[in-house]
């Protein structure tokens, strides 16, 4: 919202010197925030003058152009020039060169003279051109930065302005004033209008407040009036979408009137510009009272207007000039034609206020908030009427803002009104609050007085009564979001002053620290970032097809469909991390970032065959351990998944240095390093999903079989279609089921201090027989000799039977008391040849 400091003003004590600066900062006390500041005057200087043209001679040029070489005087005529500088006629009479047509000898025009400054940083000064020196210029509005016309020049009479030659210009268009802008929460939507905004000045400053709605005198609806109906057969949430409408005329107005430069001047500070005075004076009502309207014109009306929701397929063409279809949903403005508008949105183009327009109706209106704001989405038409109407609109200020509207169209255009006045539409019941006295110290922790309690209510426009147990408060009618105890609590605070609250440093509660899950996260996010990945943080916002691409890797793939996406593509919530690290791996490929090792951690929702409740528990009280029970089952499981991707390379190249490709085995040992930090055993063995590659997926498992994750390099299909190097890799693992399987305490092992006894062996097996399982036999028929088995040549050709292979172990031996004798090594290599014999065939080669 933009505040022209003149207008703020009129209803409130700002002192003459302010600056819009000076004004934000007394704003941000009461809870507004700042955002900027808007003053004509840093990007234009005068000397900047009314002047008077005195003579202009057409000299056509050689290029085809005709220009005018014009004597305009800048001085009351007898006058002395004050100014002073080069180029500045002392005799007040200035020759300048202008390349418009659109003005003549006698004319009042803006006139820019040496020394002066125009948006952009164009400086005028005397310069020679076409054959003459041109001291000034005759400037239009655009060039002075306060519309967009260019096709001739701002001649002062056509504002309705026959001021005496000299004056100061910039003061004569408003361009010494200067706005305020300050962002307004949702909550406080009375704030979008100066009424609001000046209120909100006098709380934060202590001083008087002057409500424009008071000095509007409002006759009494005779209901002889344009014929209104209010029928809404399909309310939403049972809250008829109008429950007021205004309706008042005026004739006779004059299209052909200026807007007063004091009115556009204001429009313009404010963010609007200046169209044409019948459509101005409705933006500036609204601004001024915060109150939208809407004026028609009255002659392209026909029938009773009846306010309705939208039939199936209706059709209508708003102001845009397009045509748009209907929602049952939508909230219209009819007559006896169809739709003339979406009501609180945009009107139609059928009854538009023209620049013929004589005979106007104005429409002051309640609208309700929910229909406001899903009309203003499902049409993507944002305007500043739904802006405020969505954010809640004074009910009381209807007749109010249409009367407004009236005495300036009278005042201004010219207009006669009509006596008769249409106000339909039921008030609301006024909403009475219960406020126990000790309450707002009690929630603030600072001891208010009943004087601050029941002085900052007041001062809000509530009525306040106090009883036994406090006070029975009823909130103005502007303030919609005042509900209950809590609100009034924090208004209380707000208008007493943020900064009067005890800072107090939170006491520590007695404990161990962290708990164990918070512990185990904490070393497994910090051991992944050590050994060289970056941590990112994504969206759990997907699309369908991507749950089926990374979720489980058979059976039912379900997910959860969100009411209300952000986007209608993303419309799930994730069942796998992968989705988003590939969304980050992307965009940073597409950014000249080649080699990327990510990783995530972040919650999974899986939804269960029960989701959600029958009802809603009541507020206020705190539900039963029944029903809170019912609410956690009704939620989906949401385990901790930590996701890591590879993509490119290990390390950047350099001399002496040839980075290797990521690759599954990368994605495995991540998987282990992840089970090692835990002090959780994982099983690695051959594995099968959807997002990966066939032959390059291993499932990683506890000991008890239950899988927890995959890993290895993604599905070659997939990788092209995301344009990602062919050999990424990644791993996903269920770390909630890693921290339930982890134990309390992690043991560490000593170190034995005798030598290593080293044996190899090479056994032959049928080829469908996973190597994993193999190294698993030899490590348990071993026995607790065995210190470590690895697996380093697979061979199957020459001299290995068909459907065979061999694999080859290197077992290492060590005892903790004693140096072990090559006997007792080779028993135990023997022993555990015999258990992979017994369970695979095994045949040592």
């Amino acid at each position: 919202m933009r505040i022209p400091l003149s207008w703020l003003r009129e209803y409130a004590q700002v002192p003459a010197d302010a600056t819009a600066e000076d004004v934000m900062e007394d704003l941000v006390k009461v809870g507004l925030e700042e955002e900027d500041v808007h003053r004509p005057s840093d990007e234009l200087q005068g000397p900047i003058v009314v002047g008077q043209v005195l003579s202009m001679e057409p000299e056509p040029q050689s290029n085809g152009k005709t220009i005018n070489w014009c004597s305009v005087r800048v001085v009351p005529e007898g006058a002395e020039q004050t100014l002073t500088g080069k180029g500045i006629e002392p005799s007040g009479v200035q020759g300048i060169v202008c390349g418009a047509h659109n003005f003549a000898v006698g004319d009042k025009v803006v006139v820019t003279l040496p020394g002066a400054v125009l948006p952009g940083d164009f400086r005028i000064s005397p310069r020679k051109t076409y054959g003459h020196v041109s001291a000034g210029m005759i400037a239009s509005v655009r060039e002075l930065g306060i519309g967009e016309d260019h096709d001739g020049i701002l001649v002062l009479s056509t504002l309705g302005l026959d001021p005496e030659v000299g004056t100061d210009a910039m003061e004569l268009l408003g361009l010494y004033d200067q706005a305020a802008e300050i962002n307004v929460t949702p909550d406080r939507g009375y704030v979008f209008s100066i009424r609001g905004a000046a209120r909100e000045y006098a709380h934060a400053t202590g001083t008087k407040f002057t409500d424009p709605a008071a000095a509007v005198a409002v006759p009494q609806a005779d209901g002889k009036g344009y014929p209104v109906k209010l029928d809404d057969a399909a309310p939403i949430y049972g809250k008829p979408g109008c429950d007021r409408f205004v309706a008042r005329t005026v004739r006779g107005v004059d299209p052909s009137r200026p807007t007063p430069p004091w009115m556009s001047s204001r429009l313009r500070l404010a963010g609007m510009r200046s169209i044409s005075l019948v459509v101005d004076i409705s933006n500036y009502v609204m601004l001024e009272l915060g109150q939208p309207l809407h004026f028609y014109d009255l002659d392209k009306l026909t029938g009773e207007i009846v306010v309705r929701r939208a039939a199936e397929g209706e059709t209508l063409k708003t102001l845009d000039e397009k045509d748009r279809r209907l929602s049952p949903e939508d909230l219209l403005i009819t007559d006896g034609s169809g739709a003339i508008g979406i009501a609180g949105v945009m009107g139609g183009a059928a009854t538009e206020v023209s620049g013929g327009t004589q005979n106007v109706l104005i429409e002051a209106a309640h609208f309700e908030e929910v229909s406001i704001a899903r009309s203003r989405r499902r049409h993507k038409l944002p305007s500043e009427a739904s802006k405020r109407f969505e954010r809640g609109v004074d009910w009381n200020v209807a007749d109010i803002a249409a009367q407004r509207a009236v005495d300036l169209l009278v005042e201004l255009a010219g207009g006669t009104a009509d006596e008769s006045v249409t106000d339909v539409g039921t008030a609301p019941e006024p909403r009475r609050i219960e406020l126990a006295a000790q309450f707002p110290s009690q929630l603030i922790g600072l001891d208010f007085t009943d004087s601050q309690i029941t002085g900052s209510l007041e001062d809000l426009g509530a009525s306040v009564e106090k009883t036994d147990a406090g006070y029975l408060v009823t909130p103005p009618s502007w303030r919609p979001d005042l509900e209950t105890r809590e609100d009034l609590t924090e208004e209380i605070i707000r208008l007493v002053g943020y900064d009067k609250i005890p800072s107090t440093l939170p006491v520590a509660p007695p404990g161990r620290g962290l708990t164990r899950v918070q512990q185990q996260r904490r070393r497994l996010m910090s051991s992944l970032a050590a050994a060289g990945l970056t941590e990112v943080l994504s969206y759990p916002f997907v699309t369908e097809a991507d749950n089926n691409t990374f979720g489980a890797p058979e059976g039912t793939r379900a997910a959860l469909k969100l009411a209300n996406p952000l986007s209608a593509e993303y419309g799930y919530l994730r069942t796998s991390v992968l989705p988003g690290l590939f969304e980050v791996a992307k965009r940073n490929m597409s950014r000249g970032f080649r080699d990327l090792a990510l990783f995530e951690s972040g919650t999974v929702f899986l939804p269960g065959g029960h989701l959600g409740t029958e009802s809603i528990p009541p507020l206020g009280a705190k539900p039963s351990e029944e029903v809170l029970d019912e609410l956690y089952a009704g939620i989906p499981d949401q385990p901790l998944h930590v996701g890591v991707l590879l993509a490119g390379h290990e390390s950047a190249p350099g001399a002496g240095n040839t980075p290797r490709t990521w690759d599954w085995a990368d994605a495995v040992d991540f998987a282990r390093l992840m089970g090692d930090v835990l002090g959780v055993e994982l099983v690695v063995e051959q594995g099968a999903h959807q997002a990966f590659h066939p032959g390059r997926t291993a499932r990683i498992a506890l000991r008890s079989g239950e899988t927890v994750g995959y890993a290895g390099e993604l599905h070659p299909k997939l990788l092209a279609a995301r344009d990602l190097p062919a050999r990424t890799a990644a791993v996903e693992l269920d770390v909630d089921a890693l921290f339930d399987a982890a134990p309390d305490v992690i043991v560490a092992r000593p170190i034995s201090s005798f030598p290593i006894s080293t044996q190899d062996v090479a056994l032959v097996v049928a080829e469908d027989v996973p190597a994993e399982q193999v190294r698993e036999a030899l490590r348990e028929g071993a026995g607790e000799l065995l210190e470590d088995v690895a697996l380093f040549d697979v061979y199957a050709g020459s001299g290995i039977e068909a459907g065979h292979k061999s694999l080859a172990f290197a077992l290492r031996f060590r005892a903790p008391d004693r140096t072990l004798t090559a006997d007792e090594a080779s028993e135990a290599r023997a022993a555990a040849v015999a258990l992979a014999a017994e369970r695979f065939g095994a045949v040592q080669r």
